[in-house]
């Protein structure tokens, strides 16, 4: 393949709620839903919400959080919607007692990032994208409580690198990709690399191209996991199951199989709902878990990703 701080003292936490938070998560009763943790590596772990509690996410609600724990403090990987930031501190606690220091986003989505200043009230440092702090500006979820504003940020090159914990964590900036500021976070001696979403097995590619999202990059970002991954790397996606670095040659193949089948329609003059309803992802539908599941408005995760690949190729023209 091609290149391919203190804890807070107080009992409880604020909530942050907005109208767009709640549209992210219609629907959801987030008193049903678990906090699940499983320990990945030497010192690592994962926490998720529960299966079948999030409309958006029925296979667990939210994205997946990182936790890196031990005497040097935590270092956590996004932060889940803020309507569980309790849930997700006490599931922590059960990990460890030590300070909150760093909490680094993978992207800008409010399932990964909702909670993200209740957690730097408790004493954690935010980091993330240059272009994500942008993005969070602009959404009303983020903009209103200054502290969802990442102090530190940084852009694409050499990654940011912390030792902690005895573990070396790169953070590695992608280029647009799932939106226009992802991230992925390597822990090289437990050979895991959080891949945030532009993986995903569950539903179908979605490419935000609101937040400044591209297949393109997407692709490339699927490029560089290959290459800095190895046979036993663990890749955890923030939706779906975790894979190898096998797992990206199929799914890498898919997208660029759907793309060249658009492009050939679009070069007949077909127009997107002619592409829509020639349902060009059938070959891959048994195979993609949740792929025939709304998609937010935007009819099925299948058409909302072939929509996506549609408008991007037309914009190339």
């Amino acid at each position: 393949m091609r290149s391919i701080g203190r804890i807070s003292a107080a009992a409880g936490v604020v909530i942050l709620l907005s109208t767009n938070a709640w549209a992210q998560a219609q629907g959801t009763d987030f008193s049903k839903i678990e906090i699940l943790t499983e320990k990945i590596g030497p010192n690592l772990y994962l926490l998720s919400g529960s299966a079948g509690t999030d409309p958006n996410h029925e296979d667990a609600a939210g994205g997946r959080i990182g936790i890196l724990a031990g005497p040097d403090g935590i270092f956590m990987v996004d932060a889940q919607y803020a309507q569980l930031t309790d849930k997700v501190r006490a599931a922590i606690r059960k990990i460890s007692a030590a300070p909150i220091r760093f909490l680094v986003n993978t992207h800008v989505h409010i399932d990964h990032t909702g909670g993200d200043a209740n957690f730097v009230k408790m004493g954690a440092t935010l980091l993330t994208r240059e272009e994500l702090r942008e993005e969070a500006t602009h959404n009303a979820a983020l903009a209103r409580d200054p502290q969802s504003l990442a102090i530190v940020t940084y852009g694409l090159g050499s990654p940011l690198k912390f030792r902690m914990n005895g573990e070396v964590v790169d953070v590695i900036a992608v280029r647009a990709a799932h939106t226009g500021g992802d991230s992925m976070i390597r822990f090289e001696n437990a050979n895991v690399i959080m891949i945030g979403d532009f993986y995903r097995n569950y539903g179908y590619p979605y490419i935000d191209t609101a937040n400044g999202g591209t297949l393109k990059g997407a692709l490339e970002a699927l490029d560089s996991l290959y290459t800095i991954s190895d046979a036993n790397t663990k890749l955890v996606a923030g939706h779906g199951t975790i894979i190898n670095r096998s797992d990206l040659l199929p799914y890498r193949d898919m997208i660029l199989a759907v793309r060249a089948k658009v492009q050939q329609m679009i070069d007949q003059g077909r127009s997107e709902q002619d592409v829509l309803a020639a349902k060009v992802t059938a070959p891959y539908d048994a195979k993609v878990q949740g792929g025939q599941l709304p998609a937010g408005g935007a009819g099925t995760s299948a058409d909302r990703f072939v929509a996506m690949v549609y408008s991007e190729l037309k914009r190339e023209k």
